[in-house]
């Protein structure tokens, strides 16, 4: 990846794309206005700098025609074989859609990526949006296209898979067998092609890549639209830069780049992005989701029954209850069978501590009273037994009950005899 360029200009991308050489372009995204019309402003990490920039437009024609100008100059700066990316939400979507049809053609449309994340509820009436679209067309039938693939989901049969598939004399599709009818196995699969949904994790508030700009994207999701669509040494250019994660994913994957904005404070930014180029990687891509699946089952199955949220990856707690005491969560744990019941307490008693909860329940599995009496359970911790513990507890009751009854019944059975029978007479 060496002698890599990237250039970063400070103006506005219509005039700028002007200087810009016709099919010179390999790749072009750009994430532009959306048609908010509002002011998009946040701070950076270190709260010492402000971004800001605004979307705010006279009416949706002022909008076409801005950016009818614009895509019409990024085809003419595209190569035959390149491809353009629009990032867009609902605002615009289908204003962007016929400009594209109309610059590039409909017939050049290959794909409307819907990019799926994970946010964080919100008081608007209505379903919470929690995905953007990106629209991808090409400049012609020529373009480059990587094909990436993808794990299979844990619900497919890897086995049928495996088997090599044909048709029929009808035409349907069946498993391919030999003269002796025996089922043909396929050559090594790749795995599933990438679809037109992309789960990639919205930037959270403490990722490493995080500037505080408005907008930013991932270098994630950048990488994946770089990896498709180009080759090592290829020319991205992104005329709405912004925070510059287009230029950074480019650099990372060995390709050149150019970034416009009209914003200083954003190709200033870009720049000291690309003096030391960082993506934060994605446990949930690495892992999946399955992975993050890690609570107690046999906990949770004690727990049956109760009004509670399962709690993930926390040592401490096993669900919180629904309805909160004193405006605190309720944290709830249940003992472990290789635990004490102050081991047991202690771990909910951290975890409750830092969750600011003024009370919290444990359950009780097992009886450990030596270990349990001699020392003070933590004040905010409620004890209860588990229904299995009252009904072990009732049945060794009942149980001691029974050997006593007998017990009792055996000597009074025995007095009886000794001065209660009968005398026998010849």
């Amino acid at each position: 990846m060496g002698n890599l360029q990237s250039q970063v200009i400070l103006d506005d991308c219509l005039s700028a794309m002007k200087h810009i050489g016709s099919s010179t372009i390999d790749l072009v995204y750009l994430d532009p206005p959306f048609f908010t019309n509002r002011f998009h402003f946040s701070v950076s990490r270190d709260r010492k700098k402000r971004f800001s920039f605004a979307d705010v437009w006279s009416g949706l024609e002022d909008y076409a025609e801005f950016m009818e100008f614009r895509i019409t100059e990024i085809h003419r700066v595209l190569k035959d074989t390149g491809s353009v990316f629009i990032h867009c939400d609902t605002s615009a979507n289908f204003l962007l859609r016929a400009l594209l049809n109309s610059v590039f053609e409909g017939n050049q449309f290959r794909s409307e990526i819907i990019w799926s994340y994970r946010r964080w509820s919100n008081s608007a009436r209505g379903l919470l949006p929690s995905h953007q679209t990106i629209l991808f067309y090409s400049k012609t039938d020529q373009y480059k296209f990587n094909i990436l693939y993808g794990a299979y989901s844990e619900t497919t049969n890897i086995d049928q898979i495996l088997q090599l598939r044909t048709r029929d004399k009808q035409g349907i599709s069946a498993y391919a067998t030999d003269h002796e009818g025996k089922v043909i196995f396929a050559h090594e699969k790749k795995g599933v092609p990438l679809s037109d949904v992309w789960e990639i994790p919205f930037l959270n508030p403490k990722a490493k890549e995080r500037t505080g700009y408005p907008t930013q994207k991932p270098v994630l999701l950048l990488e994946r639209i770089i990896e498709i669509s180009t080759n090592m040494g290829d020319l991205v250019l992104d005329p709405f830069c912004g925070s510059g994660t287009t230029l950074v994913a480019a650099n990372l994957l060995g390709r050149h780049s150019i970034g416009i904005d009209i914003s200083q404070e954003a190709v200033e930014l870009t720049r000291n992005r690309l003096g030391s180029p960082t993506k934060t990687d994605s446990a949930l891509l690495k892992k999946g989701r399955v992975s993050y699946q890690n609570v107690d089952k046999e906990a949770l199955s004690i727990l049956s029954g109760l009004d509670l949220l399962p709690v993930q990856r926390n040592a401490g707690i096993d669900a919180f209850i629904k309805i909160p005491i004193d405006n605190s969560l309720v944290p709830i744990r249940v003992q472990r069978n290789t635990e004490t019941v102050m081991e047991a307490a202690s771990k909910l008693a951290r975890a409750a501590n830092s969750k600011n909860s003024t009370k919290a329940i444990l359950v009780r599995t097992k009886k450990n009273d030596d270990l349990f009496f001699n020392e003070k359970l933590p004040t905010l911790i409620e004890l209860i037994d588990s229904t299995a513990l009252c009904v072990r507890e009732k049945i060794e009751e009942l149980q001691a009950k029974s050997v006593s009854e007998k017990v009792s019944n055996r000597m009074l059975m025995g007095y009886n005899d000794q001065f209660c029978s009968p005398k026998v007479k010849f």
